[in-house]
């Protein structure tokens, strides 16, 4: 690395423009279950609502499927919810209730195989991208070309995309893995020279040196001081570096990379998206941290003194593995919609999104499926900044033919506060495709290992939906998908000309401008409407 790079990349790490922490307000772990008139906290008034409305009321068990990465079905706050298939007999490799799965005793898992599991995926810009350079690319394409325009022009603009983000991507990953290898080398250097494994910045900024490298480590450091604060703990610092790196790592190996196959893990046919039977019992998979905190804010124990308390307090959590660090396939998603509805999943979580869909066909033929079933889908809107209403992030309740599932709510993130950063810098949001929003950011829930953390994301919203949702239906069996899904919407907490800041802007609109009820999910009212819709109906 050239003096002048390492200068830029002293001066990003000193500014704080890498890894600065913003300055975050103190707040509870537990905000997104707290009420706005008892705690000024807009969470989603679950406490108030036990305490109150359903102090000693029977409930009804609620099974909730969680589409994910996998879920650890042996985490101290999560095993006494987890579904459990009585009907199969665990580990004697025989297919016992007849469903075509064998030893499916917790859920099922579409994207592992005999030989393992997939981690890392491609994108399905990637798989777009090979497919039509196939068609389009090759010496003798001319006459497809100009058979097929549209689509061609189609190409154009997936194969520019493709090459840009690449390229983007790769950069970052060079970039970042650089910052880390200096900041590392830096504080070890200081260390070295005080002869300590604990810096602090009287120290540091103490040292008097003539040696050029010292000097510049000293610099990196007493960097990290000025823009973190005195009291910035390095090793973690140097830690999240390292988890930007390994998060680019994987974007770069795998992501755009067209070389990588994961289905020769898997072993189906995936041409044949009529194949059902395939995947292994596996549902913890080899990272299980996304769908691990998604099932804890549904259901986390709330009786066992441990962690968290999950929104709904009497529910089982089903857990369907059809999502790997990088896009999910359309195949894997239908069967496990499929799959959720068969074994009697009642609501279905579904934190995952792409920006392209090759096979949706068989993903509308599956919601369809869990509509006429009865079954309430639940869906992040995605993290990209974007309006839904002029970019798509599927699966959509939006069917190729134009009509649109009725069984379908689609979620953004808010934060705790009634100000301008109210919305989630991240989430999507469109007045005619997202319905509500809920709370997703600074989200803390199971991890796995009996471990905790904050998260970020409309793939934390989504579950405080589908946890609201099991919650009413617990207490009101008698409700439908759609009527579940109507109370929701129309019982969302409002703001009167409440301004925020746009995502993915420095724009500030109106709230209400940014979903199709204008609202904030809210349990308290979810559950007065359902005790007068009762009261109503038992009275005529």
């Amino acid at each position: 690395m050239t003096y002048s790079i390492m200068r830029v990349l002293f001066c990003l790490l000193i500014t704080g423009h890498l890894f600065a922490q913003s300055a975050k307000k103190e707040i509870p772990s537990d905000w997104f279950l707290k009420d706005p008139e008892q705690d000024s906290l807009l969470g989603v008034s679950s406490e108030r609502t036990y305490a109150t409305l359903l102090k000693d009321q029977p409930s009804r068990r609620v099974l909730v499927a969680v589409i994910d990465s996998g879920i650890d079905i042996d985490h101290e706050d999560l095993k006494s919810i987890i579904w459990i298939n009585e009907k199969e007999i665990a580990g004697n490799g025989v297919d016992d209730d007849k469903n075509g799965y064998v030893d499916d005793i917790h859920g099922w898992n579409f994207i592992g195989g005999k030989g393992g599991n997939v981690g890392p995926d491609t994108y399905e810009l990637t798989r777009e991208f090979m497919r039509l350079s196939k068609k389009f690319d090759s010496a003798d394409s001319t006459k497809a070309r100009k058979k097929n325009r549209k689509e061609y022009e189609g190409f154009l603009k997936i194969k520019d995309k493709y090459q840009k983000l690449k390229i983007k991507n790769e950069q970052q990953y060079k970039l970042y893995s650089s910052a880390y290898r200096y900041t590392k080398s830096s504080i070890d250097s200081v260390k070295k020279f005080l002869n300590t494994e604990s810096l602090n910045p009287e120290s540091v900024r103490a040292i008097v040196t003539t040696s050029p490298r010292l000097l510049f480590s000293k610099s990196v450091v007493s960097g990290i001081y000025k823009s973190q604060g005195d009291d910035v703990d390095l090793d973690e610092y140097v830690a999240e570096i390292k988890e930007a790196v390994d998060y680019y790592e994987v974007i770069v190996k795998y992501g755009y990379n067209t070389e990588f196959d994961s289905r020769k893990i898997v072993g189906d046919t995936y041409a044949n998206l009529a194949e059902r039977f395939y995947g292994n019992n596996d549902v913890k998979g080899p990272d299980p941290e996304h769908g691990t905190h998604v099932a804890g804010i549904i259901g986390a124990d709330r009786n066992n003194n441990l962690g968290i308390k999950g929104i709904a307090d009497n529910v089982r959590i089903m857990a369907v593995r059809a999502v790997p660090n990088g896009d999910e396939r359309d195949k894997d998603i239908a069967n496990a919609i499929i799959y959720a509805v068969d074994n009697g999943a009642q609501i279905i979580n579904m934190s995952f999104g792409k920006s392209f869909s090759p096979e949706k066909a068989i993903v509308d033929k599956a919601v369809k499926y869990a509509e006429q079933k009865g079954v309430l889908l639940i869906h992040a809107a995605g993290n990209d900044g974007d309006d839904l209403d002029k970019e798509t992030n599927f699966p959509t309740r939006k069917f190729l033919n134009g009509k649109e599932a009725k069984n379908w709510i689609e979620v953004g993130a808010s934060a705790w506060g009634a100000n301008q950063n109210f919305v989630g810098s991240f989430s999507n949001f469109g007045k005619k495709s997202v319905s509500l929003f809920a709370p997703g950011v600074e989200i803390y829930s199971t991890t796995p290992n009996n471990h905790y953390k904050n998260l970020d994301g409309t793939s934390m919203a989504s579950p405080t939906v589908a946890g609201v949702a099991a919650l009413l239906l617990s207490y009101f069996p008698d409700l439908t998908a759609v009527e579940i899904k109507d109370i929701l919407l129309k019982s969302s907490r409002k703001f009167d000309n409440l301004k925020v800041q746009k995502p993915g802007t420095k724009e500030e609109v109106l709230f209400e401008s940014l979903s199709e009820t204008g609202g904030l999910v809210n349990a308290y009212e979810a559950v007065k409407m359902a005790k007068a819709r009762k009261s109503t109906l038992s009275n005529k």
